[in-house]
């Protein structure tokens, strides 16, 4: 089975290279409906595949100054004490001993599949979005509004994140453009990948402590995926963006239907 979970880090890694689609929305739903893995394990371990994989990917953009730090600052402001809440909740819900198809269990599906297809709705209509703000250049916020606006959106994704490991990099992407649409495309994935490294960290720390991190599934996924993410982004210029765009909308739809059947 180890060799099944290395071949789907390695799948999930060459479509996150693809499409830049956050893995969280790809291989939380895998595991959970593919392989029967708890709902709250998977969460735990996709989180701490994502805290490890952005934490190299933030070095990158560093070094190539893509980074906002001030905008990182502030979502962090927002999503690290949402995320603490949040687990603190979780442990009143004594999750770490919640079977499958128990009401915690119900819970985390459904938040997965919402989020997956919050995911869904940023893949059909970001480029509509994006379009729209260019042209109502009144609609977008400026100074302290955004500056609140910031962090409060952020403080949802972070709880968003802690209880279903998605919404991170592609919801927190779309914030970011609709906030700071002069941001150049660089710099939102920048900006976006290093404020979820604290986010990410502190909510796999904090379902560490829940018991509910497979280290044995989280080491074969990172064999994968590393690999994956690498010859993904070598390979994205050569395939239509849109047709993988289209085609990741529809399994996602499909894969959160089936979460909550």
């Amino acid at each position: 089975m180890d060799l099944v979970y290395v071949a789907s880090g390695l799948a999930v890694g060459l479509l996150v290279g693809l499409t830049g689609v956050g893995g969280g929305s790809l291989m939380t739903p895998l595991l959970t409906v593919l392989f029967g893995v708890p709902a709250t394990t998977a969460v735990g371990t996709d989180l701490a595949f994502a805290a490890i994989t952005k934490g190299a990917g933030t070095v990158v953009h560093r070094l190539r100054s893509t980074v906002k730090w001030k905008i990182v600052a502030l979502a962090c402001l927002g999503s690290v004490p949402a995320s603490l809440i949040t687990i603190a909740i979780l442990h009143g819900l004594d999750i770490q001993n919640a079977g499958k198809g128990s009401p915690i269990d119900v819970f985390i599906r459904w938040s997965i599949s919402i989020c997956v297809m919050l995911t869904v709705g940023v893949l059909i209509f970001k480029t509509k979005i994006v379009d729209w703000l260019q042209h109502h250049p009144q609609a977008q916020l400026h100074d302290k509004t955004r500056t609140i606006a910031t962090v409060v959106a952020f403080a949802i994704i972070g709880m968003l994140v802690t209880v279903s490991s998605i919404g991170a990099g592609a919801i927190g992407a779309m914030v970011l453009i609709m906030l700071y649409p002069h941001l150049k495309a660089s710099e939102i994935a920048g900006t976006d990948i290093a404020y979820a490294v604290p986010l990410t960290t502190v909510a796999a720390f904090g379902h560490f402590s829940l018991g509910t991190v497979d280290f044995g599934l989280l080491g074969a996924l990172l064999l994968g995926s590393i690999p994956g993410i690498t010859v993904g982004s070598y390979l994205s210029r050569a395939v239509p963006e849109k047709f993988l765009r289209g085609v990741l909308a529809t399994t996602l739809t499909a894969v959160a239907a089936k979460l909550v059947m």
